[in-house]
């Protein structure tokens, strides 16, 4: 029996479920097709272990944008604090903290080795790259060589699984865009001095924030909650549900979506909309008949990772959210400290839980270890470093999570415009929103940003906002210009038309 509505949604993530959510507060008939049996917020979700609360990730509630801050204050309203943003870089034994404090930072490296890093900088300025194309030349011009080395290379070359030589200059714009060496000085120079540098016209640079929201019991309560009012607003949200297949009727101007359940049943749907935040590899493999730029969906690449959760008698560890490994003896790349984001994300006062975090490939030898030989390579890192002895873990769980992050390596630009030229083109009622489903690696406020302007296309029946022009900040670019005022509230976001 096919089930029809009018817009189908791939995936419960928060693309996902702000589309649904804003769809049938408006009365339009919505269907939301999740892959998990039993879990929404993708990535966002927050999984339960023994009453124990894990952030896959660590999701800060952070944007510049407005219109997103409100979305969340009226799906939870009751349910954020606020948290301090503590992290530090782990390096050659000792702490950092980040944002740096200058004399900490002077006194770890000592006074040659700062000397050097100023002298690579002050190089750096003088001879910069020209249109730097890799994530290397974009911070070796941004920080100097020899900062790269100590406070990038490393852990980037774990997330990626390769060579700095091999990202491209957008992961660096993007990820870092508007710290500099002089921003970080600046900043430091405060935190030392226990001041705060004042922004440049409200000016907030991501990177340096000083407090973040949270929900009590993690991010996933923030889904969960989009998932209840979806279905109370009449949408209904279908779990355990894959992609299977999806063809596009021109005369009728209509989706037909298979999904398959985990028990091997299918079930078609039609619809006029369909939504995806799928990864766009899987998107097009099931498109019928195949897209011609399925060549260049099959060229794009994604980095998996795995949370090892360790659970320890050591209860005060430290107070950072996170502790960024630039260690190259250990493969651990990020420990979570998971009661530094909400008291309540652990249930007993006497214990603390810590999450080792592993960024590997999908079928590599990490991700197919079996769990008891990963909970003992964590409890042997975590030693290693000296913040847990292997007799103070009393339990541990792993945790794993496929498609965490899309490669920017120096083709996925490319791989990535022909997707888009390719299913607009075609598909006038086909929206990529999300991460996975633009391929960019972005923050939650940015996929929401996505999902929000998807949803005022839909309810105006034409591209009225192209999508795309949403940057990382969640800010929308208004005919090339910079949308930070809308995005802050000044103004609503203006709609141009898309060609």
């Amino acid at each position: 029996m096919t089930q029809h509505t009018d817009v189908l949604i791939i995936g419960a993530g928060p693309a996902g479920l702000t589309a649904s959510y804003l769809l049938t507060k408006e009365g339009r008939d919505v269907t939301v097709l999740e892959r998990d049996p039993h879990l929404v917020g993708g990535i966002s979700r927050t999984v339960n272990y023994k009453g124990f609360l894990f952030d896959i990730g660590g999701h800060r509630f952070f944007s510049k944008a407005k219109e997103v801050v409100d979305l969340w204050k009226e799906i939870l309203p009751d349910d954020f604090i606020e948290r301090p943003r503590i992290s530090r870089i782990y390096y050659k034994g000792k702490l950092y903290s980040y944002p740096l404090k200058a004399f900490e930072a002077l006194w770890n490296l000592g006074l040659v080795e700062s000397a050097l890093c100023m002298a690579s900088y002050g190089w750096a300025k003088l001879q910069p790259v020209a249109s730097p194309k890799t994530f290397r030349q974009w911070v070796r011009n941004a920080f100097g060589e020899r900062l790269f080395s100590i406070f990038f290379k490393t852990y980037t070359e774990k997330v990626w699984g390769m060579s700095c030589d091999e990202i491209s200059a957008d992961w660096a714009a993007q990820r870092i865009k508007g710290l500099s060496l002089g921003a970080a000085v600046l900043n430091a120079l405060g935190r030392s001095f226990k001041g705060r540098p004042r922004p440049k016209d409200g000016e907030v640079i991501k990177t340096l924030i000083e407090s973040f929201q949270y929900p009590r019991k993690g991010p996933g309560m923030m889904w969960e909650a989009a998932a209840r009012k979806t279905r109370e607003q009449g949408g209904r949200i279908l779990m355990d549900r894959t992609l299977s297949a999806m063809e596009w009727d021109e005369a009728a101007r209509l989706w037909t979506v298979t999904a398959r359940r985990g028990d091997g049943s299918v079930e078609t749907f039609t619809a006029n909309h369909v939504i995806s935040s799928a990864p766009i590899t899987e998107l097009t493999a099931a498109i019928k008949p195949a897209p011609i730029s399925l060549f260049h969906a099959r060229a794009l690449r994604y980095r998996d990772f795995l949370t090892v959760a360790l659970v320890t008698t050591c209860k005060d560890l430290f107070p950072d959210n996170w502790i960024y490994i630039h260690d190259p003896s250990v493969k651990v790349g990020r420990i979570q400290n998971f009661r530094s984001w909400s008291p309540e994300m652990v249930p007993d006062p006497d214990l603390a839980c810590l999450g080792l975090e592993y960024f590997c490939f999908e079928g590599d030898g990490l991700w197919s270890a079996p769990d008891a030989e990963l909970i003992a390579l964590a409890k042997q890192e975590i030693a290693r470093i000296g913040l847990v002895r292997d007799d103070e873990v009393v339990d541990a769980c792993v945790v794993r999570q496929a498609k965490a992050y899309p490669v920017y390596d120096d083709a996925y630009k490319d791989h990535v415009a022909m997707v888009r030229l390719d299913l607009e083109q075609r598909f006038p009622t086909l929206h990529l929103v999300g991460r996975n489903g633009m391929h960019k690696y972005n923050n939650q406020d940015h996929a929401m940003m996505t999902a929000m302007l998807t949803v005022r296309n839909i309810l105006a029946g034409e591209r009225l906002y192209d999508i795309w022009d949403v940057n990382e900040d969640a800010e929308y670019h208004e005919a090339g210009e910079s949308g930070a005022r809308e995005a802050l509230g000044s103004e609503r976001l203006v709609p141009r038309k898309v060609a």
